[in-house]
């Protein structure tokens, strides 16, 4: 999905009272947009929450996602997830 769009449908629903936390990897359209929480993960797009079928890190970020939801103190918030992306990982 596009992270403009996402992060533009943030704002919004931020500007209604509906609290948000955008999980992705584009960092500069992300911040650039001015979502007030965001868990940047540096891994190739359209992967997110991490590896595929590696469930202990993408039950991970969105832990990590789900805590910087309740704990945010400033708008434009960013957390680094903190995995790094093996391109030759078996899995």
């Amino acid at each position: 999905m596009c992270h403009q769009t996402v992060s533009l449908a943030a704002r919004h629903l931020e500007a209604n009272g509906i609290p948000t936390v955008i999980i992705g990897s584009a960092r500069d359209i992300v911040e650039h947009c001015g979502v007030p929480r965001f868990v940047y993960s540096d891994f190739p797009l359209g992967n997110p929450c991490g590896l595929p079928w590696n469930k202990e890190m993408q039950t991970a970020i969105v832990r990590l996602a789900l805590h910087v939801l309740a704990t945010a103190t400033a708008p434009r918030t960013t957390v680094r997830a903190p995995f790094e992306w093996k391109a030759d990982d078996p899995e």
